[in-house]
């Protein structure tokens, strides 16, 4: 058996999807078609914040904030996938192996503080709507963005440098991208403390994070409870409607690729490997989306750049 002490000069190779071999060009089609959707997708909405002034609410503000997590934990997974994909070009350093994999978990965590604070700010709409925008400032809205950044690299820095003090026995990883628990399988010595840290990670931002944005939506709906109008209700909760919509598509693949992972033990693994990249693309490409549609606002200065460029 090689073992390799040295993680600084390891290469590893990622598998791919095992059992569909023959089709990765094929996959690679749909995996390229969300990778322009993402692109087209967050990059529209970033330039309507940027370039309207009145879409720099703090509402907008936050979503532009989840469009740049998505566009960076996307260009940190497609490019390598597509690479295996199109080139069989399989072998990944270990430094970038764990860049890639800082980034994507990274932006994961990132994008689900940003959800909390996205609820905080439905909270206030709905609960506080005389005192919106005094409590939900440009600099409180600049903390809460800094406070989701800080949470990412404070949560996920501690994975690549645990995985540094660890030899490998193997190289091949049975995955398209250097997902952390993936990585922790290849080690000859033990790993306790890179799964217990890794079970931790994950309790504590899908675990805690949805108890919060519970917890928001518990006081939005006693808030809704007691409002007489059947109007001045289905505005309130079409206030929350693209908010739901994207915790939605966010943690429901998330929790279904771990719960699969974990209990599905005769589902076949490219199965799993599947799931695991489309739970990291799907909110990526569906929050513009979903946005777009249930946004006026959004749509109105759409509508408006393309009749200026028409003109």
């Amino acid at each position: 058996m090689l073992i390799f002490n040295h993680s600084s000069f390891v290469t590893f190779t990622l598998m791919g999807i095992p059992g569909l071999e023959s089709q990765h060009l094929w996959i690679s089609v749909s995996f390229s078609s969300m990778f322009m959707a993402i692109l087209i997708g967050n990059g529209v909405i970033l330039f309507l914040v940027a370039i309207e002034p009145t879409l720099r609410t703090p509402m907008y503000l936050l979503l532009a904030l989840l469009m740049v997590a998505d566009l960076i934990s996307t260009l940190a997974l497609v490019p390598k996938l597509l690479c295996l994909l199109w080139l069989n070009d399989r072998d990944i350093t270990s430094n970038a192996c764990f860049t890639q994999m800082f980034f994507i978990h990274g932006a994961s965590v990132v994008r689900s503080a940003l959800l909390v604070a996205m609820a905080f700010d439905r909270f206030v709409a709905v609960c506080e709507p005389l005192r919106y925008n005094t409590i939900l400032s440009h600099s409180l809205v600049g903390r809460l963005g800094l406070i989701a950044l800080t949470k990412g690299v404070i949560l996920i820095l501690p994975m690549p440098l645990l995985l540094q003090r660890l030899t490998f026995c193997h190289m091949v990883i049975p995955h398209t991208y250097c997902d952390h628990m993936a990585v922790v399988k290849m080690a000859c010595n033990h790993t306790r403390v890179n799964r217990i840290y890794g079970l931790f990670v994950i309790l504590l931002v899908m675990g805690f994070d949805l108890v919060l944005i519970g917890f928001s939506y518990a006081f939005i709906l006693q808030a809704v409870g007691r409002l007489s109008s059947r109007d001045a209700t289905c505005k309130a909760l079409n206030t929350c409607s693209a908010h739901i919509f994207v915790i939605l598509v966010t943690y429901v693949p998330a929790l279904f690729s771990s719960i699969t992972h974990r209990i599905g033990h005769n589902i076949p693994p490219h199965t799993h490997i599947l799931l695991a990249n489309l739970y990291l693309l799907l909110p990526s490409m569906l929050n513009p989306i979903i946005y777009g549609i249930k946004m006026k606002e959004i749509r109105y200065k759409m509508a408006k750049c393309l009749v200026r460029r028409s003109a």
